[in-house]
């Protein structure tokens, strides 16, 4: 393969058009109409590259990257996709079929973790619009012009920001309010600009977002980050793009400017770093002193084997990539669908690490990006006879429980944090008391229990009433 059989000119596809694509005709009639449908609810894009370069169709639909571009009808319960079914194909009711649509999307828990409740920083009482502020170090930045994907991602936990919700979307026009909020939080070393995925943009565009931080006046940031899947999905972005040239002068530029630019690259099987081109942008954009970190959540039916993690990982530090983080498939979108045990999860990552040499194990994981912050199961261990999981947190909305070990009762069947017993016959864990594990107060800071923000979140709703297995 080289780089001139892939597509020199990015086109994508849609529910509207994917029929146009050769692929297609390849697909059973089932498959056919699972996409249609389950894309009313679900965001659904896929490009060239991915059809022609990432999915084998003699392995459809389980093929790890059909599984994750494509949706499939098991991503809705059965009784939703039924009576989806029946208004799309037969009643044709638009009314009828949005307010269908609407519930299942309310049911799966759009914006998880307090994103739209706790996260959102505002100025005089005011909500700042396309920020979120969730760890002292790091705000979040989401550009307007960046709020799609080169292909989106069936499990994506920001799937609202692309069907058209738009009162639960992230997004500004320019940076003046973000600059403005830096300036007064002295405090944050870091900027990630994300989305949608901002490297869907063109170059000017992306770098009217990204000079403001160069200024002198924000020595403070130290890094800017960028989070994107294109490194994946459409690596020619970094290489034969029009403005691939000019991309990488202005990753070079930030670089000059005493900048850490970190790619933060969203990678979540091997065969997405197989290709020439793929490995050629990889080497690209590590060429103009930024670093390329790698992360990926671990999801039932695409990347279950030990083996894709531990490939993934050394061809990414051959070429000069940082392996960074396993996170768990967060509880939001078709999470019934993708979510693993727990403990499943801790042995795939254990699996992998032991896989691997001392270079690729900079990587952390599984990490869950919970309400009160990313929490890594450490291990499972037996303590007085008892099988608890070992965890903490690796960030915290609390600076003071980071790196603070905490044990919970073990449970096989549990997929997310709000699953889980405290240890120890304790009532609650420490991070909802506002102390540790010993009884101590920590310092004064606004604790809220899981459950209470998963209600502030859904309108009253709990997490664990919605999601049976998220």
């Amino acid at each position: 393969m080289t780089t001139e059989t892939l597509p020199a000119k990015f086109k994508p596809y849609t529910r509207q058009t994917i029929s146009q694509a050769r692929q297609w005709q390849w697909m059973p009639a089932e498959l056919q109409e699972a996409v249609q449908l389950v894309s009313h609810v679900l965001p659904f894009r896929a490009n060239e590259y991915v059809l022609e370069q990432l999915i084998d169709w003699s392995n459809i639909p389980d093929d790890p990257i059909y599984r994750l571009v494509f949706p499939h009808r098991d991503m809705l319960r059965a009784q939703e996709y039924e009576t989806l079914r029946e208004l799309v194909l037969y009643k044709k009711d638009e009314a009828a079929i949005a307010k269908e649509v609407h519930a299942i999307r309310m049911r799966m828990n759009p914006h998880p973790a307090g994103q739209m409740t706790h996260n959102v920083p505002r100025v005089n009482d005011a909500p700042l619009k396309g920020l979120q502020h969730k760890y002292k170090e790091t705000v979040l930045f989401f550009p307007s012009s960046g709020q799609t994907c080169h292909a989106y991602c069936t499990f994506c936990f920001r799937w609202p920001q692309f069907v058209g919700m738009d009162d639960m979307k992230f997004d500004a026009r320019e940076t003046g309010e973000l600059v403005s909020y830096l300036k007064d939080h002295k405090d944050v070393t870091d900027v990630l600009i994300t989305g949608g995925d901002p490297l869907i943009m063109n170059t000017r565009s992306l770098a009217q977002f990204i000079e403001p931080l160069l200024a002198p006046e924000l020595a403070h940031i130290q890094n800017i980050r960028l989070g994107t899947k294109s490194v994946a999905y459409w690596p020619q972005r970094f290489v034969t793009d029009k403005d691939s040239d000019d991309l990488m002068r202005l990753f070079e530029r930030v670089v000059a400017a005493g900048k850490n630019l970190a790619i933060m690259g969203h990678y979540n099987h091997a065969v997405e770093l197989r290709s020439e081109i793929a490995q050629r942008a990889v080497k690209r954009i590590v060429s103009t002193g930024a670093t390329l970190r790698m992360q990926g959540p671990l999801i039932r039916h695409i990347n279950e084997d030990p083996r894709s993690w531990a490939e993934l990982w050394t061809t990414g530090v051959r070429l000069g990539a940082i392996p960074y983080y396993m996170f768990v498939e967060r509880d939001t979108g078709p999470s019934e669908y993708f979510a693993l045990p727990l403990a499943r999860a801790h042995e795939i990552f254990q699996a992998a690490y032991q896989m691997v040499s001392g270079l690729s194990r900079t990587v952390r994981g599984p990490s869950m990006s919970a309400f009160p912050g990313k929490v890594v199961i450490d291990g499972v261990v037996s303590i007085n006879g008892e099988k608890l999981f070992a965890l903490q947190f690796l960030q915290a909305r609390n600076p003071d429980w980071v790196r603070k070990p905490f044990f919970a009762k073990y449970d096989p069947n549990a997929t997310w944090l709000d699953h889980l017993v405290p240890a120890f016959g304790k009532q609650k864990f420490f991070f909802e008391t506002g102390g540790d594990e010993h009884g101590h107060r920590a310092p004064p800071a606004k604790v809220i229990p899981i459950s209470v923000a998963a209600q502030r979140a859904q309108g009253g709703q709990s997490c664990g009433s919605t999601h049976s297995a998220a």
